[in-house]
């Protein structure tokens, strides 16, 4: 499995789309910094097509230590996911979309 580092996006988005390094880099962290401050106000963040970025509170639970076998308070807290759409894991599993055939 090969992993796209940020550098690669930054690379990206240079010879792709003539951005400057500088800009490209900028573009970068601001996109990031708004899907952190909308998780972070515990908003959903949706890209049509791509998939939801959301946030889940989890209660707090009674868990175990994996090397101690012994029983541990697990606190509350807020945990990032992801939804993908149905466009991209019909992309990922090979198959063609149904909104795919209407475009």
């Amino acid at each position: 499995m090969e992993t796209i580092a940020r550098a690669d996006l930054i690379e990206l988005l240079q010879e792709e789309h003539g951005f400057s390094r500088q800009q490209a880099t900028l573009f970068l962290e601001k996109m990031f910094e708004l899907f952190i401050q909308t998780l972070e106000q515990g908003k959903s963040l949706k890209i049509s097509g791509f998939g939801t970025f959301a946030v889940r509170d989890k209660a707090t639970r009674l868990g175990r230590n994996p090397l101690t076998g012994k029983e541990a308070i697990i606190s509350a807290r807020r945990v990032p996911f992801f939804r993908p759409s149905r466009l991209l894991r019909d992309s990922v599993n090979g198959r063609p979309s149904a909104q795919g055939a209407h475009q």
